[in-house]
């Protein structure tokens, strides 16, 4: 082999070095500049080998030529310590694109059932908003019907007052109007908000009778006066008896019809009076067996021997209030 022969396989070899690490896509950037910096010192090298075989050229010297074959198996095993680094990078490389690969594809997987869970979550959310506003248009109904009824209590508490008040007024009236026969089985009470007032027989009726006598119609009428005032009044009258079984003749039988008779002859005389409107009057008998003291003793019976006449506030506009509550 001559030099000429050698210098131009040398330029072969290296160029074809150059090519094969220019030509390699798939290495990472920093490996490719280590390769640029690798290939420059190799090509630094072959110029100063092309400089000394230019030296060298017509002398055929062995010891020249040894070392070049020595430089040239040099660089062959260069090349391929570079050629396993360069297959070594690109396994890492394919191991490193793999691995972001699967990181993608589960990162991608993961934002799919984010996303899935998150529209799930919207629903339920959209859901609770719908639930929450019926639930507040619920709430301010109740509020308003709330604020109705209380208006309505307040108007009916209201009304119950005033009533209160009139029936004490009425009481009142009546205490002053009946005066001078208090003290004489005649007492007037107020009582649940209604007017009691009670007149033993013995101011109205003789014994077995049920015709009113002089000062008892005084009372009745003087009764009557007051109530031609307070026409909003219901009057019930109730005829009572003691326990001892009537002994009378006539057409009374027994103490149920004598105690009828007695209520009804009160209103009679209250139906005198043209101020007193008649449908609010009632007449009932009650006969023993509604009692206010023991019949153990004359004293009790004589309780019991009575005419209550009952007062009570129409509750005409109180009813009605209290359905629309």
């Amino acid at each position: 082999m001559n030099l000429l022969n050698t210098k131009n396989m040398l330029k072969k070899f290296f160029f074809g070095i150059f090519i094969a690490v220019i030509s390699t896509s798939c290495v990472s950037s920093k490996i490719y500049e280590d390769l640029q910096d690798k290939y420059a010192a190799l090509k630094a090298e072959n110029e100063s080998l092309m400089s000394q075989l230019d030296n060298a050229e017509g002398n055929d010297e062995p010891y020249t030529l040894a070392s070049l074959k020595k430089e040239i198996e040099t660089l062959k095993a260069e090349n391929s310590r570079l050629a396993m680094e360069l297959a070594a990078s690109e396994n890492n490389y394919n191991r490193l694109k793999t691995s972001y690969d699967a990181l993608e594809a589960n990162s991608s997987s993961a934002l799919t059932e984010n996303l899935e869970r998150n529209r799930k979550l919207l629903t339920q959310l959209e859901e609770k908003e719908k639930a929450l506003a019926l639930e507040n248009e619920r709430l301010q109904k109740l509020q308003k019907d709330l604020a109705a009824r209380s208006q309505r209590v307040e108007e009916l508490e209201g009304i119950i007052a005033a009533k209160d008040a009139k029936m004490t007024a009425l009481k009142n009236a009546i205490s002053a109007a009946l005066t001078s026969f208090e003290g004489n089985g005649l007492t007037v009470e107020q009582r649940d908000g209604k007017v009691y007032v009670s007149m033993e027989n013995k101011l109205l009726f003789d014994s077995g009778s049920w015709a009113v006598n002089t000062r008892g119609r005084q009372a009745v009428v003087a009764l009557g006066n007051v109530l031609a005032e307070n026409k909003e009044i219901a009057v019930l009258i109730e005829g009572h008896t003691d326990n001892v079984p009537y002994g009378g003749s006539g057409n009374i039988t027994d103490n149920w019809d004598l105690s009828t008779k007695r209520a009804t002859a009160i209103v009679t005389i209250l139906t005198e009076n043209s101020g007193i409107p008649k449908d609010n009057l009632t007449a009932a008998g009650r006969g023993e067996y509604a009692p206010i003291a023991p019949n153990t003793t004359s004293e009790g019976k004589a309780k019991n021997r009575r005419i209550e006449v009952i007062l009570t506030p129409k509750l005409d506009e109180i009813s009605k209030l209290l359905n629309e509550i």
